[in-house]
């Protein structure tokens, strides 16, 4: 039986993990120009958003972030997209402005950051795993980018480690928009529950 929203995503064992949303990803410094363009206004919004609401209503938030050294050093070239962003004029430096979260999004003193150096998933040898368990959290709640890879892989990542995973579909973005959808109807629906960020606001008094 399908759990309630209320109880699925209750701020005492739920947290917000917001995915690469960073300038050189989403924002004016991308690399990624149709990723961008699908997360500028509505979905970049929203995530802020839900980031307000988390706070004042004791969700934790966490910003998970790709970085890569200048010398690569511990980073990936074993698929298209890590040599493709590797040669970015932008490219995700620790400490670098494409780095940084876009600011449409508050980073709060209450926030956790969580950089990583390797890897598709913010699951991948991070110290995630540890951290929601360390607070807690039950019921992990998805926003940011992107569908077509990284969303993807938090929400099987999240859902092997037992974690339940909650997507608000207006708080994510991918492209193309009709892929987008299909991966929502086909292969997201069997593993999460699907809202909106507006219902979501409404279970944390947004």
């Amino acid at each position: 039986m399908a759990l309630d929203l209320g109880e699925l995503a209750a701020p005492a064992h739920t947290a917000l993990v917001i995915q690469e949303c960073q300038r050189g990803i989403v924002g004016d410094l991308s690399a990624l120009p149709e990723l961008a363009a699908a997360a500028q206004g509505g979905v970049l919004g929203n995530v802020s958003k839900l980031a307000e609401a988390a706070r004042s209503a004791g969700v934790a938030v966490i910003h998970c972030t790709a970085q890569r050294r200048p010398d690569g050093l511990g980073a990936n070239l074993n698929a298209r997209l890590f040599q493709y962003m590797a040669k970015s004029k932008n490219s995700l430096h620790p400490g670098s402005p494409a780095a940084e979260i876009v600011p449409e999004i508050r980073v709060a003193e209450s926030d956790l950051v969580l950089p990583r150096l390797h890897g598709l998933s913010p699951f991948q040898g991070t110290e995630l795993d540890s951290i929601l368990r360390n607070c807690g959290v039950r019921t992990v709640v998805g926003v940011g980018v992107s569908v077509n890879v990284a969303i993807t892989n938090l929400t099987f990542d999240a859902v092997n480690a037992a974690y339940q995973v909650v997507i608000p579909r207006d708080a994510v973005a991918g492209f193309p928009a009709e892929y987008v959808e299909a991966v929502f109807e086909n292969t997201l629906r069997a593993v999460a529950t699907l809202v909106t960020a507006a219902e979501l606001l409404a279970v944390w008094g947004g």
